[in-house]
């Protein structure tokens, strides 16, 4: 055990993550000149394109240092808000930590949120300045951030550029150096932590762990604590590039189980593996069950490709865990599915992935979070709604909880007003404002969860001019003023456009709403009246006119009681074709209630 290092590299998004482990794995030696490529962690294609990581992944190393065989375990995180748990239980199964500094960009928000994480769980930091070779690079400036922030020495602080493959021999020696070699007892029962999980649609879920207690061999019988459920070890191995099954992993290092379980839903996450017959009295701390906290509608195109997009999303969730979706039917767009996201990114993700990888075309609504609502009949049991048309008759409910985050958002001094005044319009409150240094601010806000779904992140860049960074944890419920605001056209209601806000601001948005249909909704035979209500209250309407024909262009000459009697009679053609007729909806209609600041 002593000879094992285990650890992780955590930075903000762009920061040169992935690039670090590239160089790492060159450097010792292990992956050959034929399976050298860029980013070779990231599997998906999606992750090379945006040039973020999605999903977490975790190799082996075989280094020597001063003649001595040393086994390094890399567990590389994602570094976008959205996939927090997941960096949070890498986290946990490491001694060490790799924080990466960009040169040229300094310390952002989730750097000092991974920080803290890293921190709560006792891990050894070791800063590594990357990019140094920029020419926009700062090292002096970007180094004393750093001893700001951790309270070390300048000379500890690892000049790197993982592009060039300079810092890197250092960089290993410090991990040999500085992280501990894990702690345990061999002799103690099993007591493994799995940090991570793939589908495998040969061979089932295969689940990536590290062992604290104890050791797991081939074919023993397990037990996953969460589930309760007993499973045979049917192979267990090292996460080489390629894996390599071994007869036993022992205390201290990480591998891979593969049982055969076909449901990814069974291996959860932060759930404790131990020996069925001799089980470990305690679960390792920190576990719980992924919360969604966006949620949206996702539909078909064709209504007839229902169960073709059900099996999609089945299978997309055997490899994304933090997926939840459940069906649910609207009278706009017929049968979908009610699908909860950890954030917009990972709605994003999931979306072109359907598309991508499945054929699927698809109509997401707006996406919106999880209310409480409590009736004046049970004023102790909450109602959970989901989707806006869940919401009680605004007369039986006693009041309505919205959940609330707190936002850390990290900007130059010159754009703290900024960021401020569109806090403020978001309904944010200012809870906390520190210099980090005379340039850079970092601002504390609780907001709404609601307010940051749309274009927060968006327009958080915009009025400053990219140099924000933004990071935010949930705070729990509390009470808010909240309404659902009805779209009606031709005075039906359109479900699919329903929305829940605020009371202040329902009237702006019922009237952006109905100005953005208007341009949007084609022209039809019957004038086409366009609603926003809150209720049987009408609070803004717009008017689609008619397409009209002349009527009365064969008319030369005559009486006008010629003209009138045409002009009479088309408007009773029109009364009857509003009664019967039917409005269609383009598609970009409801994405359109996303854009309405654009």
């Amino acid at each position: 055990m002593k000879h094992i290092r285990n650890f992780c590299i955590i930075a903000h998004i762009d920061h040169g993550k992935s690039t670090l482990a590239d160089r790492l794995l060159d450097f010792t030696g292990s992956v050959t000149e034929r399976e050298k490529k860029e980013q070779l962690l990231d599997d998906m294609d999606l992750e090379r394109e945006r040039g973020i990581t999605i999903k977490s992944h975790a190799i082996q190393m075989n280094y020597e240092l001063d003649g001595q065989e040393y086994v390094l375990n890399l567990i590389d995180t994602p570094g976008h808000v959205d996939f927090s748990y997941e960096v949070s239980r890498s986290i946990a199964a490491c001694e060490g930590a790799l924080l990466v500094v960009d040169a040229a960009q300094s310390i952002q928000a989730q750097t000092i949120s991974n920080l803290y994480l890293a921190l709560e769980n006792d891990l050894e930091i070791i800063p590594v300045l990357n990019k140094v070779d920029l020419p926009s690079a700062k090292p002096e400036e970007v180094t004393d951030d750093i001893v700001d922030l951790l309270g070390c020495d300048p000379e500890e602080v690892i000049h790197a550029s993982a592009k060039e493959g300079v810092g890197i021999g250092n960089i290993l020696k410090a991990i040999i150096d500085k992280v501990p070699a894990p702690d345990g007892d061999p002799e103690a029962p099993l007591q493994a932590l799995v940090f991570d999980s793939v589908y495998n649609s040969f061979r089932g879920v295969e689940t990536y762990f590290r062992v604290f207690n104890g050791s797991i061999t081939k074919g023993q019988k397990i037990k996953f604590l969460a589930t309760g459920k007993d499973y045979f070890a049917d192979e267990v191995g090292t996460l080489k590039l390629n894996k390599e099954p071994r007869p036993e992993i022992n205390c201290g290092d990480v591998g891979y189980l593969i049982t055969g379980i076909k449901d990814a839903r069974e291996v959860k996450v932060g759930d404790t593996v131990t020996d069925a017959k001799n089980p470990t009295p305690n679960a390792i701390e920190g576990f719980e069950d992924v919360k969604p906290m966006v949620f949206a509608g996702i539909y078909p195109v064709d209504t007839e490709d229902f169960e073709e997009l059900r099996s999609s999303m089945e299978k997309l969730q055997l490899n994304d865990a933090s997926l939840v979706f459940t069906p649910e039917s609207s009278a706009a767009l017929g049968f979908g599915f009610r699908c909860g996201f950890l954030g917009m990114l990972h709605m994003e993700i999931v979306q072109e992935r359907l598309e991508r990888e499945f054929g699927m075309t698809v109509i997401t609504t707006v996406p919106n979070v999880s209310y409480f609502a409590y009736s004046t009949k049970n004023p102790d049991i909450p109602i959970i709604v989901n989707n806006p048309s869940d919401l009680p008759e605004p007369s039986t409910i006693s009041k309505v909880e919205e959940p609330y985050i707190q936002a850390t958002i990290i900007t130059k001094s010159d754009f703290v007003g900024n960021v401020m005044s569109l806090c403020i319009d978001k309904r944010g409150q200012i809870t906390n404002q520190t210099y980090l240094t005379t340039e850079r601010v970092e601002l504390n806000f609780d907001m709404p969860l609601a307010e940051i779904v749309f274009d927060f992140y968006d327009r958080l860049k915009t009025v400053s001019k990219g140099y924000a960074s933004f990071d935010y944890a949930p705070i729990g419920m509390r009470v808010s003023k909240l309404v659902r605001v009805d779209i009606l056209l031709n005075a039906q209601p359109v479900d699919a456009l329903s929305a829940l806000v605020h009371f202040d601001n329902a009237h702006s948005i019922g009237k952006r709403m109905c100005e953005k249909l208007k341009e949007l909704i084609p022209r039809q035979q019957f004038d086409i009246p366009i609603q926003a209500a809150i209720g049987s209250k009408i609070i803004s309407r717009e008017t689609i006119k008619a397409l009209r024909k002349d009527v009365t262009a064969k008319c030369y000459g005559g009486d006008i009681t010629r003209k009138r009697k045409l002009l009479e009679k088309q408007k009773k053609g029109k009364k009857r074709m509003r009664q019967v007729g039917n409005v269609e909806i383009p598609q970009q209609a409801f994405m359109a209630v996303l854009k309405l600041n654009d």
